[in-house]
């Protein structure tokens, strides 16, 4: 595979930010050694048109929520359900080959909730964390799990 594809939304430029910075480092990977792939990535937002998703992707999604705690008081997801509506339409769920989840540790059992939900909604696996920006060892942490993943599935 010459390239990993990710679908993201960022709302408040986390997840936009963690998603550039993991694109160099796997441009500067793939610099070293042509057989690791690059990222091509995709923002997903309230203007993007949905279309059909032909080939397989990862979703990088943050947390965020208003209302309830997640758990056993319910869960009002907030700002990040055009994702999910992206993922769901048509047979789009079919290419949804992981999910990468951040958000803020400090929600405790909320941290990462979307992803945990996605992942349990679409039959995907959990791939990884990272908080709010991430920082360079995510980077490089993250960037391994998606080649692992790809080789997994032999794409």
């Amino acid at each position: 595979m010459d390239s990993i594809r990710i679908l993201f939304i960022s709302i408040e430029g986390n997840t936009r930010s963690f998603v550039e910075h993991l694109t160099r480092y796997a441009m500067a990977q793939h610099i070293k050694n042509k057989a690791l792939p690059e990222i091509k990535a995709t923002e997903i937002s309230e203007q993007t048109d949905f279309a059909d998703e032909t080939s397989p992707y990862f979703c990088f999604v943050p947390t965020y929520l208003d209302g309830g705690n997640g758990i056993d008081t319910g869960v009002k997801e907030l700002m990040t359900n055009v994702m999910g509506e992206y993922i769901d339409y048509h047979d789009n769920a079919k290419q949804l080959i992981g999910v990468v989840g951040s958000g803020n540790k400090n929600f405790n059992e909320q941290y990462c909730l979307t992803a945990r939900r996605y992942c349990a909604q679409f039959d995907a696996p959990f791939i990884d964390d990272y908080e709010l920006r991430g920082v360079p060892a995510d980077e490089a942490r993250v960037y391994k799990k998606l080649v692992e993943r790809v080789q997994f599935l032999d794409l």
